[in-house]
């Protein structure tokens, strides 16, 4: 079933109708399990997100077939955040795990950016039951290494447990990258798996600049604040939830 080394092109753009196709076991509401046997996790796949709609078609077009081999059962979740204020990844990922929550006692809940594909089906989408798991360790972007010893974004997986416990993300991160250490100070301990590489789509017209990728200064102290601020003192108003073919849409007003 599962491939090992998969390869990612983004020369042609999938059409919705043609990833539906292609996924015929898959449920209204992106929701599937295995159609020949009993999942034996089940997975949520939560996606920040705030009109990237050419990323999105890539995610669905190799996430839903790359899920599937592993005979997971799963739902992929669309957090839309809506409003001009600054994005907040961290927030609507509290939001996406509070709502998922309501659907089903998930195993797993792996947190995905949408611009991020993984490059071997033996990266499995499970989570490691005794520590938080960093699965983009290694992305092309940076020549398959870590930018800086703590970084823990991209894609993460962990049990509803481990995110409750550690009260899920700060709410109070506008616009940075820096949700995501923080994350890793709240959970000293993680695991790393050895095939998580990842493809970064850029659909930018400027190409990046080629600085050295830096740690994010944070604006937080979270060994004091983790306890205040997250899943406790999560504020939002629920504006829609729709099932699509695809995927469940989560929309938002974040403040």
């Amino acid at each position: 079933l599962t491939v090992g080394p998969l390869a990612i092109t983004f020369r042609v753009l999938p059409s919705e109708r043609m990833i539906i196709r292609k996924n015929p076991f898959v449920q209204v509401g992106g929701h599937y399990r295995p159609p020949h046997c009993f999942a034996r996790y089940k997975s949520a796949i939560l996606v920040a997100y705030r009109n990237q709609e050419k990323y999105l078609h890539h995610l669905l077009y190799y996430l839903h077939p790359f899920l599937q081999r592993q005979q997971l059962s799963y739902t992929i979740y669309l957090i839309q955040q809506v409003g001009r204020g600054s994005f907040n990844r961290a927030k609507l990922l509290n939001v996406g795990v509070r709502e998922a929550l309501k659907d089903e006692d998930w195993d797993c809940l792996i947190l995905h950016d949408v611009d991020l594909l993984p490059e071997n089906d033996y990266n499995l989408y499970i989570c490691d039951e005794y520590y938080p798991k960093h699965m983009a360790s290694a992305m092309d972007k940076f020549q398959y290494t870590l930018p800086y010893k703590s970084f823990f974004g991209g894609v993460s997986a962990l049990t509803p447990e481990h995110y409750m416990k550690m009260n899920g993300f700060p709410n109070t991160y506008w616009g940075s990258g820096g949700e995501n250490d923080d994350i890793a100070t709240r959970k000293k301990k993680k695991s790393r798996p050895h095939l998580g590489r990842y493809k970064v789509m850029n659909y930018k017209e400027e190409r990046e600049t080629q600085e050295p990728w830096r740690r994010p200064t944070s604006q937080h102290n979270t060994r004091k604040t983790w306890k205040a601020d997250g899943m406790n003192s999560l504020e939002f108003k629920l504006l829609s939830r729709t099932k699509h073919p695809l995927y469940t849409k989560i929309t938002v007003d974040i403040g």
